[in-house]
Formats: structure tokens, C-alpha cells, sequence
């Protein structure tokens, strides 16, 4: 059995004070979390990959969102940019963030069932009533 290739990626917030480089295994590909937290965090849905490595340039501020997780954003422009569950060494990077071309693409929604009331998910891609 292959490995997966690795793909490289950058990345930054709004204002490019908090910027970040690394890579992860193609086929890394996203679902869009439909859950209260991360839709209040994000303003609408949160889509994250899950790098291999990371390198992070300046020093995001953290809030702790959960008693599993916290969040991290630009502390100049607000931009949300990272997630991480607590015990892992793993930060999720926000799709968003990355620069284009990213090479990912949506394969699904996970918590549905606490989505906003506000849209309809109709791309017929996989809906998950929970994770």
C-alpha cells in the first residue's frame, strides 16, 4: 500500500500578522461543521484540514472554547484560524485561511442537526446528524 503524498500549504489571516506553512496528506479532504460553536466562531460554518506539520508565524491569542478544545484567532484583525482539541498535538488549520489553489474539497456536514435555520444544506453531499 502507497502512502499518501504530502501536500504543502501557506496560509494567513486577514490582516497576514499571523501566518502559517506546512503540509498534509492528500486526500486530507473537508466536512463542514454545522455545530453552535464553531458556526458562532466562524460566522457561518467551520472547515478545517488536519496538517501533518505546522509552522505558525506570530502568536495567535487562544480562547479556550470547551472543556475539550480551544480556538485560536488574530488578536489584530479577529480572524479565526485554528482549533485544537486538548491532549493533541494536532491544530487544525481553517480551510479559509489557506491560500489558493488548496487542492481540498468538501465531502460532507457533521452536526447537522444544530445547523443554523437560516440555510439549507442542498449540495447532496453526506449530512451527519452529530460528528
Amino acid at each position: 500500500m502507497n502512502a499518501s503524498p504530502e501536500t504543502e500549504f501557506t496560509g494567513h489571516c486577514l490582516c497576514g500578522r499571523i501566518r502559517f506553512r506546512g503540509t498534509y496528506d492528500a486526500g486530507n479532504d473537508l466536512k463542514a461543521c454545522h455545530c453552535g460553536q464553531c458556526r458562532r466562531w466562524s460566522g457561518h460554518v467551520w472547515a478545517a484540514i488536519l496538517p501533518k506539520t505546522l509552522e505558525i508565524e506570530g502568536a495567535p491569542k487562544w480562547f479556550r472554547a470547551s472543556d475539550i478544545a480551544r480556538r485560536g484567532f488574530c488578536g489584530d484583525c479577529g480572524s479565526s484560524l485554528f482549533w485544537q482539541r486538548d491532549g493533541s498535538e494536532v491544530i487544525d488549520v481553517a480551510a479559509g485561511a489557506i491560500d489558493a489553489p488548496t487542492g481540498l474539497r468538501l465531502l460532507g456536514h457533521i452536526f447537522v442537526a444544530d445547523k443554523g435555520d437560516y440555510y439549507q444544506i442542498a449540495d447532496g453531499l453526506p449530512q451527519n446528524p452529530s460528528e
